[in-house]
């Protein structure tokens, strides 16, 4: 059986979070100095209780009006000697001025009226020890409410400098981050451009090569065909590149154009596969997001299949479905499964198409087919 003590205790706080309230902490020294006046203005005369009262009314403006109030409970304080009505007025302005001289003067006002209140005892000036004890009384009245107010506003302060420090530190981490974030893209963007921009321009020129020395029209169309492609991926590597290094700098790069459904044609005529597509993508004007996802996934399957089922057949089906855009790549078992050299891959492609279909609200499914092949379904929606 699960104990309730937990809950309990949890509930707690929020039970006694009343007396926290603004509302609260307003009320409840008025009412403590109303019974204070009430118990006072016994046998007193009318004008001393209208004084008596009007401390009391006084103290619901004193978080605007701190000072006003006080000297507004003075009166009450010297004619009929209440009390707690100018210690609260006391402890306000203390909360509420930052420099010390407003409030010391606030809390020697009220020791000096404790002490010199209406009516003057007879022996008010005699050297006696009751004399001295009433003096040392009034100045702990005075001064009571006066340190707890300056502690109190002390505490405050440094509760708002607490604040900043944290505030400070953690932009001081944010910028910190962004720094090693920009330092690490501008690796990233020099390793991108040393290494694979020197191996696809190297394959560019021995193609170039190729087609300029082959005689047979196969193989002059093939080395014109990976020119080309070597050629759109140093634009599209140089557009990355860019981009890698001015991110966190403010100023953007603007990309390349990007892929759009209408380039699929020329994407699965370029593949060298047999492909048999379908491409049904509606009257509609679908966003650019989802027509480079779609292309994105495309362009990864059929690199798939070249990659690991050479001479496979393929088929491509992109379709408009009540708002979204249905794309699938499906190939079957390789034809030879040694015609073609293995080529290396991490993986990464799959899970770059999930990602790009989760962040459009989408799906994204990849599997082994019943007859051997493989098959690659995305839902994009609009």
């Amino acid at each position: 059986m699960i104990s309730a003590e937990p809950a309990a205790e949890a509930s707690a706080p929020q039970r006694w979070a009343w007396l926290r309230s603004p509302r609260t902490t307003l009320l409840v020294p008025v009412v403590a100095a109303a019974l204070d006046s009430a118990l006072v203005a016994k046998g007193s005369e009318p004008w001393q209780i209208a004084l008596s009262a009007l401390s009391v009314v006084a103290l619901l403006g004193r978080r605007r009006f701190p000072l006003t109030v006080a000297l507004l409970t003075l009166p009450g304080a010297f004619f009929n000697e209440i009390w707690l009505a100018p210690l609260t007025a006391v402890y306000s302005v203390s909360a509420a001025y930052p420099k010390p001289r407003i409030p010391v003067a606030c809390a020697v006002s009220f020791a000096l009226i404790e002490f010199f209140h209406w009516p003057f005892a007879p022996d008010l000036f005699a050297l006696s020890r009751d004399n001295a004890l009433y003096a040392i009384q009034s100045a702990m009245l005075g001064a009571g409410p006066a340190a707890l107010g300056m502690l109190t506003r002390t505490r405050r302060e440094l509760g708002e400098r607490v604040t900043e420090l944290t505030e400070g530190r953690q932009r001081e981490s944010r910028l910190i981050a962004e720094r090693v974030l920009t330092a690490e893209r501008a690796r990233l963007a020099r390793e991108m451009h040393d290494v694979v921009s020197h191996q696809v321009s190297l394959i560019s020129i021995q193609a170039g090569a190729i087609q300029v020395a082959s005689t047979d029209p196969a193989s002059r169309d093939g080395a014109r065909t990976i020119r080309e492609l070597s050629v759109r991926t140093l634009d599209e590597l140089r557009q990355m590149v860019g981009v890698l290094r001015a991110a966190g700098i403010g100023n953007r790069t603007p990309l390349a154009p990007q892929p759009t459904l209408a380039d699929l044609p020329r994407l699965i005529d370029d593949s060298g596969l047999p492909v048999t597509h379908r491409l049904d993508t509606g009257r509609r004007d679908w966003p650019e997001a989802v027509e480079r996802a779609a292309y994105r996934t495309v362009q990864e399957g059929l690199t798939n299949i070249r990659k690991h089922a050479p001479g496979a057949r393929v088929t491509v089906r992109v379709a408009a479905r009540g708002g979204k855009l249905h794309v699938e790549v499906r190939n079957g078992p390789p034809a030879d499964r040694t015609a073609a050299a293995p080529l290396p891959g991490g993986g990464h492609g799959l899970v770059g198409l999930r990602e790009r279909a989760a962040l459009l609200g989408g799906s994204f499914t990849a599997g082994p087919t019943p007859d051997g092949g493989f098959s690659l379904h995305a839902v994009l929606p609009a």
